[in-house]
């Protein structure tokens, strides 16, 4: 061997080393904190159902979260979209208070009965322990880049329990149509040990049954390209009504704690005036429902509009989960229009609305796979891509670049 052929051997070596211990680092960290997290979640989901009086607590714990914000946490307000500027623009590092803000934010939100998720809190705690990083091992700014991507991916694939999801999810989500390969190794081993240490902790994940799948026929196909049109079209309207509520209240009412206030007052209304509960929180009692039964075709609608007015107003937690939400419902409503099982097109849309809003078509199909199995691949792949196809360049992230224009854009 060559002192040249050494001396790459041994970069290379040096490299993996480096990453393997940086990403597992990254891994421990934001595993942790998504395990504690959905530990949290699921005491304040239980509480709140146990309590239903606690919905009239909602407009003063949205005061709460906004004015604690507006103190204290004006830095990390933009949260996701922050993480992905400092991507793609390293600047500086990501304020550590990110993650207790978020986590007791959304909470909170949780407890007194928002209609938020749960992904942009593990992906923003995750971030922001990984870029702690930096100030430990004096990181540069390329590799500061790949330490945040590590974080999103192991809080995605922790509070979710789809390691190859989230690892490719780090790595679509920058930009439209491009994805940066030079992330890949740090991701995927950030994402799988997150994933286990969260298991090691005692997580359990929701199971979603979808039983025999279709043999894929013609008819079968073209239905799931059809879906994947309403599938996009669903995420584009939740994307652009989110971001649209959210801009005409900042115009609108100047004074921020009270943006979440009035949103709790709308929301905690019509849930106890219309017995609007099933629209309120993660909504998994519900999702699960659409795998095995007939659901009201309006189902879809009504999750779309109180998580639009929860996030909207300034409520933390995420879109994720009620995009999975929305797509299951509207994929059960279409099941018999389209003449395919409602345990198939629910769990299609699950992943197909949530690729149009956040033009992640490639981890949507993944996590289709990890979450219902592989036989499912094929139909989530036909309808994620229409989805992402059809959802024009609107995103439920702000910051999200336009690497390549989608077919028919302008």
């Amino acid at each position: 061997m060559n002192p040249r052929s050494r001396f790459v051997n041994a970069a290379l070596l040096s490299h993996l080393c480096k990453w393997t211990v940086l990403a597992m680092g990254v891994a421990v960290l934001a595993g942790s904190a998504s395990a504690f997290f959905l530990f949290a979640l699921d005491w304040a989901t239980r509480t709140r159902e146990a309590n239903r009086w606690l919905l009239w607590g909602l407009p003063f714990a949205g005061f709460a979260v906004g004015w604690v914000y507006l103190k204290i946490g004006r830095q990390v307000e933009a949260g996701n979209n922050l993480l992905i500027d400092e991507i793609h623009d390293p600047k500086k590092v990501v304020p550590l208070c990110m993650a207790p803000l978020v986590l007791a934010a959304t909470v909170i939100s949780h407890l007194f009965g928002a209609s938020v998720g749960r992904e942009g809190t593990a992906v923003q705690m995750g971030g922001a322990l990984a870029d702690q990083l930096t100030h430990l091992f004096k990181l540069k700014h390329e590799d500061r880049r790949l330490v945040l991507m590590a974080g999103i991916s192991a809080g995605f694939a922790s509070v979710f329990g789809t390691p190859l999801a989230g690892a490719v999810f780090a790595l679509e989500v920058l930009a439209t149509g491009r994805m940066r390969y030079e992330a890949l190794l740090s991701c995927v081993i950030a994402a799988v040990v997150a994933d286990q240490v969260g298991l090691w902790w005692g997580v359990q994940h929701t199971a979603y049954v979808v039983g025999q799948v279709s043999q894929i026929t013609p008819w079968v196909l073209l239905a799931m390209v059809l879906a994947g049109v309403a599938f996009g079209l669903a995420g584009r309207t939740f994307a652009v009504a989110t971001h649209a509520l959210s801009g005409w209240m900042k115009q609108r009412v100047a004074y921020a704690p009270l943006r979440p206030m009035l949103g709790g007052v709308v929301v905690a209304s019509a849930v106890l005036l219309f017995g609007a509960d099933r629209y309120i929180g993660l909504g998994i009692p519900v999702m699960l429902e659409a795998f095995t039964q007939p659901l009201p075709a309006t189902d879809f609608v009504g999750k779309m509009a109180f998580t639009i007015a929860s996030l909207g107003t300034g409520f933390k937690g995420g879109e994720v989960t009620p995009l999975f939400y929305i797509g299951a419902t509207l994929g059960n409503a279409l099941a018999p229009v389209l003449h395919l099982p409602f345990a198939l097109l629910a769990a299609v849309g699950f992943v197909a609305v949530f690729a149009g809003a956040a033009n992640t078509p490639l981890a949507s199909t993944l996590m289709a796979m990890e979450l219902f199995g592989v036989e499912v691949g094929v139909f989530a792949a036909l309808a994620c891509t229409t989805s992402y196809w059809c959802s024009g360049h609107a995103g439920i992230y702000r910051a999200q670049h336009q690497g390549h224009a989608k077919p028919f854009e302008n």
